[in-house]
């Protein structure tokens, strides 16, 4: 399998996982929150905002234009810590350490 499709697919459970654990939201943040230049936007947004307006657009604008995707990131650490004590959120967690293995 492509890494493309098996990331692509990845990114589709991601957003499914979201959308379960009920961190999925109908209405964007503001675009002076999304213009945020920290590391996951950590003074504006919450978590589950950056992956949700800032992580997913960006992968899929990368796999539709048949860009160069990141490589050797690790963004699940920073999950396990902003989620430790929400222990419903394993499943979102569980997918971003498979995109993490995708990229490495």
């Amino acid at each position: 399998m492509k890494q493309d499709t098996s990331l692509t697919v990845l990114l589709n459970q991601l957003e499914q996982q979201l959308r379960e654990v009920e961190l999925w939201q109908d209405m964007p943040p503001s675009a002076q929150a999304l213009a945020s230049e920290q590391p996951f936007a950590i003074d504006t947004l919450e978590p589950h905002e950056w992956l949700q307006w800032i992580f997913l657009p960006k992968m899929r604008q990368l796999i539709e234009a048949e860009l160069s995707l990141p490589q050797g990131f690790a963004i699940a650490p920073y999950f396990e810590e902003c989620w430790k004590q929400h222990t419903h959120y394993v499943s979102v967690i569980t997918v971003i350490r498979q995109i993490d293995s995708e990229a490495a």
